[in-house]
Parts: C-alpha cells; structure tokens; sequence
C-alpha cells in the first residue's frame, strides 16, 4: 500500500505539489488525473524515489521512502512515460542489467525473461538491439523490465503511450491481473476513458492540489455532473469550458 502525507514539491516561488495527502490499499488500481502542470509527474518521481519532495512523507509498503529509498524503491517497479533505455543492449541484456539491480534470483532467469518477453511480444526481438525497437517495442520492454522483480507497487505515468489497439488491451487486462493478485497501482494518465475502464479510485490533482478522490460514481456526485462520465466529471471539477 502507499501513504502519501502532506506531500509538497517547491520549485523557488513556484509549488507544483501542494500538501497532498493520500492512503492506496494493496491491490488497487488508483488513477491519477489532471491538467497539463497540474503536478502528476511530479508527484511520481517523488513516489519513485527520483525526486526528493520540500516537505511531507512517502511510506511505501511499510518503508519510508525519504529514510530508507533503496530498500523502498525494490518494492517498486516505475513505468515512465518516456522509454529510457540502454540502447546498445539487446532486450535479453537489458533484462538482466535490470534482474541484478533488484538482486532477482539468477538460477531461472533466462526461462523467467523468455516468459515475460513473450508476454509483451518481444520474444523473437529478444537478442536484437534495442536501438531497432520502434516506440512502441520500447515501451513494452520497459514494462516488461518493471515488473520483472514481482514488486509491490508499480508506478506509471502515462502507460499508453505509443502502444497500438492490441497493446493497450494486453495492458489493461495485464493492470487488472496485477491488482486481482495484490500488486498496488498507482497510474498518471491523460486518457481518461483507460482511467474509467481499469481503475478502482481516481484522484483529480489540479494546480498542484488534490481536489477531489474517489469510485467514478463518487466523482460524479461530487461534480453533480449528469452520468457518469469522467471526461464531464473532470471539465466540471477542473472548470474547463465545455462546449
């Protein structure tokens, strides 16, 4: 599970995160929504450990982020919007760079990465050069490396992005399995037809703010929105024009 406790981000006079407090329960898939600077991503890095916050708490899975990040950040397995990969590996190398940063077991590990690869499509990419892989393989790999080490909690910002149809199903189905298991999700996304479809709770930041959280159905009254819609429930709360 994840505690976030009055978490703040400053940039000099600016503050992209602002006193966000929230409690995710194992299993759950939360999703993440705001406008463009509303401090998604900022608030991501800081719960991956990339980015240490001006003030407030990360506990993840019972380890405090801020007093002990590498034992915190083995729990996690963070999905970034942009593929950061080593690209003179092959996919099989990179696999195995990422198995010996979170100390995975060496004894199965070529049946473990066929297995995963074959789960993202990437099998017979397996001893190509990642620099051959278009977006949307590189994106897969980085999943699939993610969640190589079982971790606790995955972290992801803007998983979609450059998957085809195919892809984005595979994901959904695959964010679904992982909560059903016990696996924590926390998820940034701008698509918010996937938010609707595959999480349990949504928040909606919004100028650095949490200003609102909850099922679909809670969201709606909150915005005493008409149906449940999250594409009118997010316009309402976030006072966009809507046409």
């Amino acid at each position: 599970m994840i505690e976030i406790r009055n978490l703040t981000k400053k940039y000099g006079k600016i503050t992209a995160v602002n006193d966000l407090t929230l409690t995710i329960p194992q299993g759950e898939i939360f999703g993440f929504i705001g406008p463009n600077g509303a401090g998604k991503t900022t608030t991501i890095s800081m719960m991956a450990g990339l980015l240490s916050p001006t003030s407030g708490s990360i506990t993840v899975c019972g380890t405090d982020m801020l007093k002990y990040p590498e034992k915190a950040k083995q729990k996690i397995g963070y999905i970034p919007d942009r593929p950061y990969i080593y690209e003179k590996l092959t996919a099989m190398e990179f696999l195995k760079f990422t198995a010996d940063l979170f100390n995975v077991p060496q004894n199965d590990f070529i049946t473990k990465a066929e297995a995963e690869l074959k789960r993202f499509s990437l099998l017979d990419w397996a001893d190509e050069l990642i620099e051959s892989f278009s977006h949307g393989m590189k994106q897969r790999l980085i999943m699939c490396a993610a969640l190589f080490h079982d971790p606790e909690l995955v972290v992801v910002d803007e998983p979609m992005v450059g998957l085809d149809p195919s892809a984005i199903r595979m994901v959904k189905i695959l964010l679904k399995e992982l909560a059903a298991g016990g696996t924590t999700v926390f998820m940034s996304t701008h698509t918010l037809q996937i938010a609707q479809d595959v999480c349990n709770r949504i928040g909606v930041i919004h100028k650095g703010k949490l200003i609102a959280e909850g099922t679909v159905e809670e969201l709606t009254q909150k915005a005493r929105a008409d149906r449940a819609d999250l594409e009118q429930i997010f316009m309402i709360l976030t006072e966009v024009p809507q046409s």
